[in-house]
């Protein structure tokens, strides 16, 4: 097996050490303001019945999975920026957070199960991922839902990776696309459309 491949966020993070702590602060910063910075939370929350199973994928400091976890879903959050999940682990107590590589996901293989009601992939994410990791990390969003969970995934245009390879790549990885939004607050998907929130189901499990 080859030397495992860094993400951009590493790559950007090793360049400015201080990068980490710094989008920490933003977010607590933005928080107490009375920021809406839960949007996205807000949104899984509404295709989940009470407690659910969710992983935050790329949780960063935890304000996705943190919410979530105040609305009494059961939530996992995986980052692999050490200095992020010890912020979600500092702000946002309860759910269980880890450090890790998505394109390396394997939750039962650290005694977590792997059959979710939602993967969630917000705040771009999947933009700083190394490019040859993503179909890997489709790939283990699909094998971690459950027969009729869903996966969600929202990231801006013009970041380095198109809209249509992510598709190409999301239905390679045994995804099927079952809603396009522009939007978190759920405004349709047109052509031209600077941002995506994509929902996805495990191929051949629609309900």
């Amino acid at each position: 097996m080859g030397a495992r491949i860094p993400s951009q966020w590493e790559e950007l993070t090793a360049a400015d050490p201080a990068h980490s702590t710094w989008y920490v602060e933003r977010f607590r910063a933005l928080a107490a303001e009375g920021t809406d910075i839960v949007g996205e939370a807000r949104l899984i929350d509404a295709m989940l019945g009470r407690g659910g199973r969710v992983l935050d994928a790329g949780c960063g400091p935890g304000r996705v999975g943190g919410y979530l976890h105040r609305a009494g879903h059961a939530v996992v959050g995986v980052d692999v920026d050490p200095v992020l999940i010890a912020a979600a682990e500092q702000d946002h107590p309860g759910p269980t957070w880890l450090v890790g590589d998505l394109a390396e996901l394997d939750l039962p293989g650290r005694g977590v199960a792997a059959d979710f009601d939602a993967i969630v992939c917000a705040g771009n994410v999947v933009t700083f991922l190394a490019p040859s990791t993503r179909a890997a990390v489709l790939a283990g969003f699909a094998r971690h839902l459950a027969p009729t969970g869903r996966l969600v995934v929202g990231f801006g245009a013009d970041r380095g990776y198109e809209f249509s390879e992510f598709f190409s790549d999301a239905e390679k990885a045994g995804l099927t696309v079952d809603l396009r939004l522009s939007t978190w607050d759920l405004r349709p998907f047109a052509d031209g459309s600077d941002f995506l929130v994509a929902v996805f189901s495990r191929a051949g499990h629609r309900e």
